[in-house]
């Protein structure tokens, strides 16, 4: 099924099963601002599926349903299978962090009458994407007794939001003389939080109200955004795009699109000759360092203790466990933009309604940073999607040095392991409002299935 559409060849069962699907997807994305969120989110329906902490888990046998957290920003679920898991995992992993702004640790200031906060924008943006549009407020604020407050403003249609604002158009003539990189510049990127001074207060009246009512509300002190971690994002929920339906915007589709259509892809796999596994982690748009990106050693431990479990302790049976290992780094792709054309080679580009992309590398200028993947792992991709009648298309991530990109997949690729690019097409990437089709979504869905199915 390389390079045909979905919508043209679809029944109307299938055209249900698609928007059906897609109306879960998004109650996932609509919920799923942050990483946390993500991770509470996938916890929730992993357990309505059966699936159980590791630590409920004293041994392992086929058929067992597992999953691992870390630090609230990473989870793993796991399918155990019928052969040994030494003879190798069918993996699919996705990222669910997506560019944002962040609050700084000092954040709350006044100017002109303005209570406002102190920003830094994560991940790869157009800074002038980001403002006058409704923002939302998401983290966690860390107290010192221990305990941490959730926040969450912005979302319920009854609460207020917050946003960025910009110089008008009529005093713009200077502004707009600047490069798109220029004219909104980073520490600009400050969130207007209030007006209303605070009754008494002589000095920061504005600033002192909105601590006041973050304190009411949520029992936090100014100095406790020094433990805290909020994030800006575009405020409402995913809604269906286009006249037709047959596109979902909204924000963060890079990459929690296809994070939530590999975890269902595995919590809707029944019996498994292989051990299945979906893996979603954190800092993927910043270089997926630190402890909750995919370069720590989360996740390889995770896959230790499971061999533990099977009574394999050595670190043979590791290597020799992702040496036989498949995986599919579930990541989105650039689709092709009718509007900028030119930007994606035709027939090295993707399209809407095509369904799952194949990148067999990305990268940058001369494909630096890539993971370019075996042709034989490729051939058998294709006979498994082909097997399964799964849509499927290639691609690359634009004209040769127009720009370029990353994902995890040479991080895994590191343990030596078999590792792709398979993920849905976007439009808008990185922009507050992305763009996918439900076509692709599903179809990326039963590729996933179709893939830790295959022997």
């Amino acid at each position: 099924m390389y390079k045909k559409n979905i919508w043209k060849d679809a029944n109307e069962n299938k055209v249900k099963d698609i928007m059906s699907f897609n109306e879960d997807y998004k109650d996932f994305i609509s919920y799923g601002k942050t990483e946390r969120l993500c991770v509470n989110k996938a916890v929730s329906i992993a357990e309505g599926y059966g699936f159980k902490s590791i630590d409920a888990y004293k041994e392992l046998k086929a058929g067992d349903r597992v999953y691992f957290t870390n630090k609230g920003k990473n989870v793993a679920v796991y399918v155990i299978g019928q052969k040994p898991i030494k003879e190798g995992l069918r993996v699919l992993g996705a990222h669910i962090d997506s560019p944002r702004i962040d609050l700084k640790q000092n954040p709350v200031y006044e100017k002109s009458g303005f209570a406002l906060g102190d920003t830094h924008y994560y991940g790869g943006i157009k800074k002038y994407q980001w403002v006058t549009i409704p923002l939302a407020l998401h983290g966690v604020v860390c107290k010192k007794d221990g305990t941490s407050v959730t926040v969450n403003i912005g979302e319920d249609p009854t609460d207020p939001v917050v946003g960025i604002t910009d110089l008008l158009v009529h005093l713009s003539a200077d502004q707009m003389q600047k490069t798109a990189g220029k004219v909104i510049e980073g520490e600009d990127l400050d969130i207007t939080l209030g007006n209303m001074p605070l009754s008494g207060e002589e000095k920061d009246a504005c600033k002192a109200n909105v601590l006041k009512l973050l304190k009411d509300k949520y029992g936090i002190e100014n100095e406790d955004f020094i433990s805290a971690e909020i994030e800006v994002v575009p405020a409402g929920p995913a809604r269906d795009y286009g006249l037709d339906r047959s596109m979902v915007a909204g924000y963060g589709h890079d990459d929690r699109v296809c994070a939530y259509t590999s975890l269902r892809a595995v919590l809707d796999q029944g019996e498994c000759e292989y051990t299945t596994c979906a893996i979603l982690v954190d800092k993927e748009e910043v270089g997926s360092i630190g402890a909750t990106g995919a370069q720590s050693d989360w996740f390889k431990n995770t896959v230790a203790e499971l061999l533990y479990l099977q009574g394999e302790e050595s670190y043979l049976a590791l290597s020799k466990t992702f040496e036989n290992t498949k995986m599919l780094s579930s990541d989105v792709s650039a689709a092709l933009d009718p509007i900028y054309a030119s930007a994606t080679p035709e027939l090295n580009g993707c399209s809407f309604a095509n369904g799952i992309v194949f990148n067999k590398y990305t990268g940058a200028r001369g494909k630096g940073g890539c993971n370019d993947a075996m042709p034989e792992y490729l051939a058998w991709l294709r006979n498994a999607m082909d097997n399964n009648n799964i849509y499927y298309q290639t691609a690359e991530l634009g004209r040769v040095d127009l720009g370029g990109g990353g994902t995890i997949a040479y991080i895994l690729g590191n343990y030596n392991m078999n590792v792709v690019d398979a993920g849905v097409p976007v439009l808008n990437m990185h922009a507050p409002m992305e763009i996918v089709s439900k076509a692709d979504v599903y179809e990326a869905y039963l590729a996933y299935k179709a893939f830790i199915s295959s022997k």
